[in-house]
């Protein structure tokens, strides 16, 4: 059975992920991607052909761990000073860094594999932006949609026109925020 889970945070373990990740990061950016194998990700990470069979299994799966890792985000959801606004920006944001070529790539590499686990990974890691939102909403005292809404009704979309169909427009984005959170009108 492959192992995907650091067994030892900061131990041996993290060191051989975090070197072959950047070997395979080094490589997509600078050479073609049909050319990347394991045994020159191995090589350029300088560990064993087979650490990595033993972890990853394949290079598919490789490629699906790298591009989960990437898709989690580095800082919370800007504050623009309410609920609605900082969903619409997080929404148009999250939109135009997922269907950029390189966001449509990873996303097509985490669900290329049959394990779900990556796919899972970036599905926590949207829901743990929105739920920053969310707080921030109730910590204002403000209506707010729940999770299960914002993932239906707007991020559901999104994914599916960048998988599917054309790149969703800021305005698309904007349409999808007004249906679940109405502008006032007073």
């Amino acid at each position: 059975m492959v192992s995907k889970e650091n067994p030892r945070p900061g131990g041996r373990s993290a060191r051989v992920q975090a070197a072959v990740h950047q070997a395979v990061r080094d490589m997509l950016a600078g050479m073609n991607r049909a050319d990347v194998t394991i045994p020159l990700i191995a090589q350029r990470a300088n560990v064993t052909p087979s650490t990595i069979y033993r972890r990853w299994g394949d290079l598919q799966e490789l490629l699906a761990d790298v591009a989960a890792s990437h898709l989690q985000p580095e800082t919370e959801p800007p504050k623009t000073g309410s609920a609605r606004n900082d969903l619409q920006a997080w929404a148009e944001q999250y939109a135009d860094e997922m269907s950029s070529g390189a966001g449509r790539q990873m996303i097509r590499d985490v669900l290329a594999v049959s394990d779900s686990a990556n796919a899972e990974k970036c599905c926590i890691y949207t829901q743990q932006q929105l739920r920053v939102i969310v707080a921030r909403a109730q910590e204002r005292g403000e209506a707010f949609p729940t999770l299960t809404e914002l993932m239906d009704y707007v991020v559901s979309p999104i994914m599916y026109r960048i998988l599917f169909d054309q790149v969703p427009s800021n305005d698309y984005v904007r349409g999808l925020v007004s249906r679940v959170m109405p502008e006032k009108t007073d």
